[in-house]
């Protein structure tokens, strides 16, 4: 029930900020919400920041592309490390892209595909999670800034990781 509280608090501070924001190539935009037994991280990322393409792959190397990223998505642990003193372990990934199969609402007229990720981490305490360590640039080239938005037991934070910056702080 926390969680879905959380998720629901993520989304609610979400809203004005993503209302009306542009669809931006390199730039990916981070939720995570730290309680204590889970960690939870809603991504949202352009496929063109993940591949260079925005469309249905169409030849067999943009297809290997496609699967590669995906695979490294599915590796949470590899793509989130969250500070041990929580002993998080990696659990549920969810990713929506129409555009790579995975369900999700189709590309608008603009021809803009996103990638959406949930990602779920069961920790023995979450709070005492100082830092998450983010894969996003050593996976993905071409990001260049993850906006985050983060709730922990203190309250909610507002970062922007830029490349080479991988690491956000969880505590104040």
């Amino acid at each position: 029930m926390k969680t879905i509280l959380c998720l629901a608090l993520l989304a609610a501070l979400a809203a004005p900020a993503l209302a009306g924001k542009p669809h931006e190539h390199g730039v990916a935009r981070l939720d995570v919400a730290v309680e204590p037994q889970r960690v939870t991280m809603l991504l949202e990322i352009p496929l063109d920041s993940l591949l260079g393409f925005e469309h249905e792959p169409r030849t067999d190397a943009e297809r290997q592309q496609a699967d590669a990223a995906i695979a490294r998505l599915r590796d949470a642990a590899a793509m989130f490390h969250i500070d041990n003193a929580a002993q998080c372990t990696a659990g549920k990934v969810d990713l929506q892209a129409a555009a790579l199969g995975l369900g999700g609402a189709p590309a608008g007229k603009e021809g803009h595909e996103d990638l959406a990720g949930a990602f779920e981490f069961a920790c023995k305490d979450g709070y005492k999670a100082g830092f998450v360590e983010i894969g996003l640039f050593e996976a993905f080239a071409r990001l260049q800034r993850v906006d985050v938005q983060a709730i922990t037991r203190r309250g909610q934070l507002k970062a922007t990781l830029k490349r080479p910056v991988s690491r956000l702080p969880l505590l104040r």
